[in-house]
């Protein structure tokens, strides 16, 4: 398959984007809130809907409508496997955190937050397994006969709308993240990237996509959300009705100006190890407090320890795992670039 270079750009951004997120989600629980803190998360709550996207562009773009017959079962390997590893690594630090706080908590409850309710930011791999699911029965039944992309994005990307609108509207909170996992709120990401794919790498030939390419709409949106900052009347997350318009119209308005710009060689490194950094960042994060709650960090040297030693030490990970295909299945495989 011909290298498509505008994805490594776009999954150097989600890394970046879910990385800078939670480093953001530290600084403010342990330091301070600022609006300009909180303006960085308006491209930084991109990073999960860019992945999502990814995987179905490139699965679209490299087997078109013939799906191999391991393609499933390869992906489970990989892909849960890794969720129920790290999810079991990280309900145990927490719950061994809560204990030795003091508070009498069950483990079986942690078990079932984490991995049956997949409460722990790996929802995404839960969420990502579907999606593999819904592409091979789109194309082993031949549902786009009934299921164009070109007629069904707008439809999706209002029903995604509705479902992240619901739940905030109404304060549901069901246990874990079991809302963030069902589909319905990424599926406009589906038909997002069959459309795309389509028309591929001349996007704009389609009148859909040539009109919500245009930078007015991504102008327009992101002044609105900057005004909503300053009210302080919005929250941040890739679970937000607004998301789906600019998750779109910045997706659209990129592709086209990073056509054929040849990714550098630190873009590339990031794509190799984005999985592990997408998985095992906190982890590095929590050596980086473990430190601070001994020892005094002014904020300067604790941004640049949490940058430092997440990602150096997420990326140092990808590679010693990766050296055997058995510790690259439970911790996260290197992504091969052609």
């Amino acid at each position: 398959m011909k290298r498509v270079e505008e994805i490594y750009w776009l999954r150097f951004y989600g890394a970046m984007a879910v990385f800078t997120f939670h480093l953001i989600d530290r600084i403010e629980l342990y330091y301070v809130e600022n609006t300009g803190l909180d303006l960085l998360r308006i491209p930084s709550s991109l990073g999960t809907p860019i992945f999502i996207f990814i995987s179905i562009f490139l699965f679209s773009i490299r087997y078109g409508e013939e799906v191999p017959k391991d393609f499933l079962a390869r992906r489970l390997k990989y892909i849960m496997v890794p969720y129920f590893v790290y999810g079991m690594l990280y309900l145990t630090a927490e719950y061994l955190r809560v204990t030795l706080g003091g508070e009498q908590v069950s483990y079986f409850a942690y078990l079932r937050e984490y991995l049956l309710f997949a409460g722990w930011h790996g929802y995404f791999l839960v969420v990502a397994m579907q999606f593999y699911i819904l592409f091979w029965v789109y194309n082993r039944f031949r549902l786009w006969e009934w299921l164009p992309a070109e007629r069904w994005l707008i439809p999706a990307s209002l029903v995604s709308m509705a479902w992240w609108g619901y739940f905030r509207w109404y304060e549901i909170e069901p246990p874990g993240y079991l809302h963030w996992i069902a589909p319905i709120g990424w599926i406009y990401l589906f038909f997002l990237a069959l459309l795309i794919v389509k028309y591929y790498p001349d996007i704009r030939e389609n009148r859909i996509l040539r009109e919500f390419s245009r930078p007015i709409w991504l102008a327009a949106l992101l002044v609105f959300l900057v005004y909503l900052t300053f009210m302080h009347d919005i929250e941040y997350s890739s679970k937000e009705s607004w998301i789906i318009p600019l998750f779109a119209f910045a997706l659209l308005f990129a592709m086209p100006k990073l056509l054929g710009v040849v990714a550098p060689p630190l873009v590339r490194k990031v794509n190799e190890a984005s999985f592990v950094i997408y998985l095992a960042h906190p982890l590095f994060f929590s050596a980086v407090d473990l430190v601070g709650w001994n020892i005094s960090l002014p904020l300067w040297l604790y941004v640049i320890a949490l940058a430092v030693v997440g990602m150096g030490g997420s990326i140092i990970l990808s590679h010693v795992v990766n050296r055997a295909d058995w510790s690259a299945m439970l911790l996260g495989r290197r992504l091969k670039l052609v």
